[in-house]
């Protein structure tokens, strides 16, 4: 009997099918990690790996394995807080803190707390740390001392944040409210202030003005002892002076106006008229 050999050709779309199960199977093991990210693997057997893998395409174990992206990029968050000073004054602050969070520690912040790190553990320790500080101080030392605030702030709350593998690139104190009674107290004070103000500026322009007035006085005085004396060293006639010096001014006055006419001494001028 003779053996009969039978062969299965590979059809076009069979070797098709084959490609993509073998492009999807390659895609199951990798994985990209953008700039900007960070990435750690959670393995189903061992939990978390501690290894952290940067930007790029990396290897993973598919159904096993699966990376857990961070984002370790600086990102704003404003943290509003309402706490009290040291005189019991309500004070209502908003802190803006740039952050990111440490690539090394990235494996015990999932395990600790979770990719969502900031909502958990920003917004805790900003009103501890403002509580704390804000309270050494009375509500006009947050207002003149702002800068001394905003440094123990900073110090507090960045070592506070580095124990949790969170670190701060800027922190600063864009809002500084106080309650209304103090605001109406500080507005009452200030009117007060203005009112002083005004009163010792009119009080000084008073003195300035009587001080002028005696000066005055004085100098009036001493120009009518001067003309007295002068009186009495030349008699009448530095009177005699002056009269020709007001006539002289008063003729060359008269003599450019057009409205002026001169009659002769004769007070008969009107006699001789003709009948």
């Amino acid at each position: 009997s003779s053996g009969i050999n039978a062969e299965w050709p590979l059809r076009p779309g069979t070797l098709g099918g084959l490609g993509f199960v073998a492009v999807g199977a390659l895609n199951q093991c990798l994985y990209n990690v953008d700039a900007g990210e960070a990435a750690i693997i959670f393995d189903k057997f061992q939990g978390v790996k501690t290894d952290v893998y940067g930007e790029g395409t990396h290897l993973k174990l598919p159904l096993i394995q699966e990376p857990v992206i961070f984002d370790i990029k600086s990102r704003p968050r404003s943290v509003p807080v309402s706490t009290g000073s040291k005189d019991l004054q309500t004070v209502n602050l908003t802190l803006r803190i740039l952050f990111h969070p440490d690539p090394a520690l990235l494996p015990s912040i999932y395990t600790n707390i979770g990719v969502d790190y900031d909502e958990r553990i920003l917004p805790s320790i900003v009103d501890e740390v403002l509580k704390s500080v804000v309270a050494k101080y009375d509500a006009s030392e947050l207002i003149t001392q702002r800068d001394a605030v905003s440094n123990n702030v900073a110090d507090s709350l960045t070592a506070r944040a580095e124990t949790f593998g969170i670190f701060l690139d800027d922190i600063s104190i864009t809002h500084l409210a106080f309650g209304h009674d103090f605001t109406r107290a500080v507005e009452s004070k200030q009117v007060a202030q203005q009112e002083a103000e005004r009163s010792r500026y009119y009080v000084e322009k008073a003195e300035f003005e009587k001080e002028a007035a005696i000066l005055s006085a004085q100098g009036d005085a001493e120009a009518a002892k001067m003309l007295s004396v002068a009186f009495d060293k030349v008699g009448d006639s530095l009177i005699e002076l002056r009269k020709m010096e007001a006539a002289e001014e008063i003729a060359a006055n008269l003599s450019v106006s057009r409205n002026i006419v001169y009659l002769p001494k004769d007070k008969n001028m009107l006699l001789n008229l003709p009948a």
